[in-house]
């Protein structure tokens, strides 16, 4: 804001008037005291964008630059001596200059590295996106001393204005917004800076329609760059004072703006994540099954199943590789059941030594044997009242079978040690990733109990055959490491997706989970790349078959990919392969059947 300053002074007299006057008599805008200083002894008036000083006195001369005047177009750092009153006049704000300082010096280096940290700490604490470009707005008006000033976004439809600010912190109403296109489209151009210090007046763009009908007279216009690209750009001006601006300022505005690029480029991208976090929930509640995530045809067939069984007091035996997820579908159970408010007790049955496995289901007394120094609890009785998962139960002893079929089916339990058997109220679930009909054949698991365990069965299919789920897992599960290890991510690369897809998965969602964890923790990009997942793109041979049946699984996969990749159309599916449609129609048949 233009401004006089009295030598030894950093108090300015801001002038806020067209027309100022100066002298003794109390009634002037600026009251001087002392001897050789008239009553009204010089106005300073606003004409054409210009502070024009007049003196009004015969008698007491006014001196410029020490220089006797009588009419004078006062530029910025102009000395004005008015009787004993020494003024510098100043086109914008410089608070840390004095009279006795009138040159850039270390100190000014400094506080304005201080203003510009200060800038990007205060503006990277708000969130809300409006909220930061209203801030930047603010904060580049009182840099410059602008009397306006406007934030461009480069967006799809062009440039958008979305933030217009003035003087007093007051948003100015987009419809009202009017700025000059030539200058704003030299800077889209060029990607530089452009200043100009009386419009109506340049050289450059005094023809310009948009200059001459908006009478322009200070103008400063700066790109917003990030990463090479423009984004956008700032805009400040004053219609009322030319030569506002100067080309430090100029300097110190692209430094400002190139900060408040990176600001709002995080903003965007901060923006991005969020809605497309909120996207991906939205799409994963219509494909959640509780804690249960899977849109495949073979996944909505077990979560029926598991709404059928969880309030029927069956025992359930769940079937599937390791990886699975064969607990979870325990817990979906136990939690849709009649006993939810009851224990859910897991155990891992080859987890356990041999010699401690019946102890830890059954219980023991103090003394039972070397190393019982107390009573404990097995977990027949910790489940009482809810229900009893037990994993991987084929790898139960066969002497430990024996007894939990008397548990199953008397209801009751001896502890080791004990004669006495004590009544239990659970639900048995039990998992295992074992042939159990294999492993009856060869005495390594008992038949009897087999029919006892295995009322209803729920088999779950390995990630490798649930098609696109394994992407809808992989962006669940990134999503929610992401915010565990607090790592934005913005999804996965196209090589990352693909790979995901290509992969066979041994290890199943376990080996999924673990993967991204990894990947996580040690990717450097912002999206996880195939080799941030250390999956590499080409076939991984998991089993040997005969060349015909691997020629036809291969097939089958590649011709569901291909679907997958044309969300599901069959036409597009075979012009791509280039086989007849019926060939598709054909594949889809079959697996139509087979399931």
């Amino acid at each position: 804001m233009p401004s006089l300053v009295q030598k030894g002074s950093t108090r300015p007299f801001f002038i806020l008037r067209k027309l100022t006057s100066i002298g003794t008599d109390v009634e002037n805008d600026l009251t001087l005291i002392g001897q050789n200083i008239a009553p009204t002894h010089a106005l300073l008036k606003l004409d054409g964008g210009r502070f024009i000083l007049s003196s009004q006195s015969r008698k007491f001369p006014i001196y410029v630059n020490g220089r006797k005047i009588k009419k004078h177009t006062l530029e910025h750092e102009d000395v004005v001596l008015i009787g004993e009153h020494t003024l510098r006049f100043s086109l914008w704000d410089e608070p840390s200059h004095t009279m006795e300082s009138t040159q850039p010096t270390a100190t000014d280096d400094v506080a304005a590295y201080t203003q510009l940290a200060e800038f990007c700490t205060r503006l990277a604490e708000i969130d809300d996106m409006d909220q930061l470009l209203e801030a930047i707005m603010d904060e580049v008006i009182d840099l410059t001393s602008a009397g306006k000033g406007f934030l461009l976004l480069c967006e799809a439809d062009g440039l958008v204005v979305k933030t217009a600010r003035n003087l007093k912190r007051e948003t100015i109403q987009k419809e009202t917004v009017e700025f000059s296109d030539s200058i704003v489209n030299q800077v889209l151009d060029t990607k530089k800076p452009v200043i100009v210090s009386d419009a109506l007046n340049d050289t450059f763009f005094c023809q310009s329609r948009s200059v001459l009908q908006l009478k322009l007279c200070s103008v400063m216009c700066v790109p917003m760059i990030f990463g090479g690209a423009l984004i956008g750009v700032l805009y400040v001006g004053n219609d009322n004072v030319v030569s506002l601006f100067e080309n430090r300022s100029l300097e110190v505005l692209t430094v400002f703006a190139s900060q408040a690029a990176l600001l709002l480029a995080n903003a965007i991208v901060r923006d991005e994540l969020s809605d497309d976090n909120a996207r991906m929930r939205q799409e994963l509640e219509g494909k959640k099954y509780g804690a249960l995530v899977g849109d495949c045809p073979s996944m909505r067939q077990v979560f029926t199943r598991v709404e059928k069984v969880s309030t029927r007091a069956v025992n359930v035996l769940i079937l599937g590789e390791t990886g699975t997820g064969k607990e979870l579908i325990a817990r979906e159970i136990h939690r849709r059941s009649p006993r939810a408010s009851g224990p859910f007790i897991p155990i891992n049955c080859g987890a356990i030594p041999e010699n401690l496995i019946e102890s830890e289901l059954f219980g023991h007394r103090r003394g039972a044997f070397t190393g019982a120094t107390s009573d404990k609890r097995g977990c027949f009785q910790a489940a009482d009242g809810g229900t009893l998962f037990l994993d991987e139960i084929g790898e139960m002893p066969l002497q430990v079978q024996v007894k939990l079929l008397r548990a199953v089916q008397e209801r009751a339990i001896t502890p080791v040690g004990e004669s006495k058997p004590r009544p239990i109220d659970i639900r048995l679930l039990t998992a295992t990733h074992v042939d159990l009909e294999a492993a009856i054949q060869h005495g390594k698991f008992r038949e009897d109990l087999y029919y006892r365990i295995n009322v209803v069965n729920v088999e779950l299919p390995p990630l490798r055959d649930r098609g696109e789920d394994v992407i809808l897992l992989a962006r669940h599960f990134a999503s929610i490491l992401s915010t565990e290890y607090e790592r934005p991510m913005q999804g996965f690369t196209q090589d990352g997706l693909r790979a995901i897809r290509r992969h066979r998965w041994p290890g199943n969602i376990r080996e999924l989970q673990n993967r991204l964890r990894k990947a996580l923790l040690f990717a450097e990009g912002a999206k996880l790349s195939a080799a941030d997942l250390e999956l590499n793109e080409d076939a991984q041979i998991t089993e040997v078959l005969p060349l015909a049946t691997a020629k036809d699984a291969f097939q089958e996969r590649y011709i569901d990919q291909v679907l997958a990749l044309n969300g599901g159309n069959r036409t597009q599916t075979a012009r791509d392969l280039d086989v007849d449609p019926r060939t598709i129609f054909r594949h889809l048949e079959k697996k139509r059947h087979q399931t």
